[in-house]
């Protein structure tokens, strides 16, 4: 019997968040990947160098790849140092590879990176989520709800 994953990941340290997602997106469900890296790319992320404002994931061949996530060249690497915007393949269970491929097959789902960040045993994750593009109506009634939101927390603040 499969253990039942934890609804947070545990995060020690954020190196790249991409907030925008949140924003142009609506999150249908998350998955903690694991990544494939080089020495120098590990330097790297815990030195806290890594953008991932551009990047999606893709499926090909059964593997999930993460594609346009920048992790910049280690200041302190060799001649073996890595490529700044090369595939890093992402590290899923099988059955998760199968449910992340049907859903952008069938419903048109894309796969977008939330995070990437180290858990209590030091490896880097990268926090996938399987999200469906909004319109832009669904973007202006999300920002009018926030606005709001906003709005009614300093009324009743400033009323007691």
């Amino acid at each position: 019997m499969a253990r039942p994953k934890p609804v947070t990941f545990d995060k020690q340290k954020t190196v790249a968040d991409n907030r925008r997602v949140r924003f142009d997106y609506l999150i249908e469900e998350t998955f903690e990947a694991g990544l494939a890296l080089q020495g120098t790319e590990v330097k790297a992320l815990r030195a806290g160098q890594a953008t991932i404002k551009e990047s999606y994931a893709e499926v090909r061949e059964g593997q999930v790849w993460l594609v346009n996530a920048n992790i910049p060249e280690y200041s302190h690497g060799n001649r073996q140092n890595h490529e700044a915007k090369r595939p890093r393949k992402l590290l899923l269970h099988a059955r998760e590879i199968n449910k992340l491929l049907g859903a952008v097959e069938r419903k048109g789902m894309t796969l977008v990176p939330l995070s990437i960040y180290f858990n209590s045993t030091g490896r880097a994750k990268v926090e996938l989520a399987l999200a469906k593009g909004k319109q832009a109506h669904d973007k202006r009634a999300a920002t009018k709800d926030r606005d709001w939101k906003r709005d009614k927390a300093r009324l009743m603040r400033e009323r007691g």
